[in-house]
């Protein structure tokens, strides 16, 4: 027989580093799209009077409440918006309305940012979940760019460069772009922003969605994919020589959306077979050989337009957030347009379906309680210069 040896147990001293934590829900990075836990007593979802306690709270409140309601909301959440759209959309009704002492922001988190930014000083941005918080936005931090600014300095090229962020980043990465001369822009506007960026430099730093900067340049641009080097913060210099920094018009941050960029080719085809006569309407962010396969392209509010204008019996595929492609599918329905979501496997956008009723009745019965909760804030250094860049962005021809 052989002989069995038991090593006794040895105490490693592992520490858990700060990412551990944040990853498993038992920290908290103020500077960072991820949240953790609802500090509050949720109501259960299973309460039956979850809708009337939410019109209670939010009758009580009055005009002292403006609810913002992210197209890709739940039925759930959205039918207690005051109004509803896109992020940016959003932020300037939240704007518009200095009356509101609190704007409760049914999004993520830079969303929220974004409307304290353009909000008063005496209006307070709540979110209901600090859990919803965006993958996009979260694949570009500060400490990264900053470090991309260096490696473009030693490439000699950093004069050279204009930064345009997309909409959809934190506060930090905006406040970079005003700070570095560049604007910000929407999935409606790209184009714009790019053409400004253009006449103000040589080459623009395209941050945090690589699709949407590839996807404008290539396809409305009439740029070509060479133009483009993808700029990966996680690998030395970028994973890019000087000389291809150098020969690049487009340098893309290596981000993407999670759930669009899950559509895929096959996905295309796939629909076309299954349903013939299909028009495939698809949101930017997706992969470029998705959106060159596509017979429309456009942001949300674009993909609500053209299906609004539809006619009657036409059938779409749609590449974007599941909730909005169902709320649309059942508004149109009667109209006998068949829509239907791009991937046969649904898929929701996880960190948006945070915000549930649950987390709704609980941060408006707060509210009405004269508990403040979840407040979004941004220091006034960074809203400086995010809010410079998006002043540019505004002023765009």
């Amino acid at each position: 027989m052989r002989a069995v040896t038991t090593a006794q147990p040895q105490e490693l001293d592992v520490q858990p580093t700060p990412l551990a934590l944040l990853l498993l829900g038992r920290e908290a990075d103020p500077r960072s799209e991820r949240g953790v836990e609802c500090p509050g007593d949720l109501p259960s979802p299973s309460d039956p009077d979850l809708v009337e306690r939410a019109r209670a709270a939010k009758a009580k409140l009055g005009d002292k409440v403006f609810v913002l309601g992210h197209h890709y909301q739940r039925d759930e959440v959205i039918q207690f918006a005051d109004v509803t759209g896109d992020s940016f959309k959003l932020a300037r009704d939240a704007a518009a309305r200095p009356q509101a002492e609190y704007i409760v922001f049914c999004g993520v988190h830079f969303m929220a940012e974004s409307a304290d930014i353009l909000t008063g000083d005496d209006q307070k941005v709540v979110l209901p979940d600090l859990a919803a918080g965006c993958s996009m936005a979260d694949m570009a931090t500060a400490e990264q760019v900053a470090e991309c600014w260096d490696v473009l300095t030693e490439a000699g090229i950093a004069e050279q460069v204009v930064p345009v962020s997309y909409m959809n980043s934190s506060a930090d990465i905006k406040a970079f772009t005003g700070r570095h001369g560049g604007t910000i822009c929407t999935s409606s506007n790209a184009r714009r922003a790019l053409d400004w960026a253009f006449q103000q430099g040589e080459k623009v730093l395209f941050l945090p969605d690589q699709h949407l900067g590839r996807n404008t340049a290539v396809r409305d641009m009439g740029m070509s994919l060479e133009d483009c080097v993808v700029y990966n913060p996680h690998r030395p210099n970028g994973g890019l020589t000087a000389e291809e920094l150098r020969a690049a018009k487009m340098i893309l941050w290596r981000g993407h959306c999670s759930v669009h960029g899950r559509f895929s080719l096959d996905s295309v085809n796939e629909v076309r077979e299954r349903i013939p006569g299909v028009n495939v309407l698809v949101h930017p962010e997706c992969r470029h050989e998705v959106v060159a396969a596509a017979d429309h392209v456009g942001s949300t509010e674009y993909i609500i337009k053209t299906l609004e204008a539809a006619p009657a019996g036409s059938k779409w595929a749609i590449g974007t957030e599941l909730n909005l492609v169902r709320r649309l599918a059942n508004r149109f329905a009667s109209e006998d347009k068949e829509i239907v979501f791009l991937d046969r496997t649904v898929c929701f956008c996880s960190t948006m379906n945070r915000i549930d009723l649950p987390h709704l009745v609980w941060a408006l019965e707060s509210l009405a309680e004269g508990t403040l909760v979840n407040r979004i804030e941004v220091d006034k250094e960074t809203e400086a210069f995010a809010k410079l860049a998006l002043e540019r962005m505004l002023a765009l021809p």
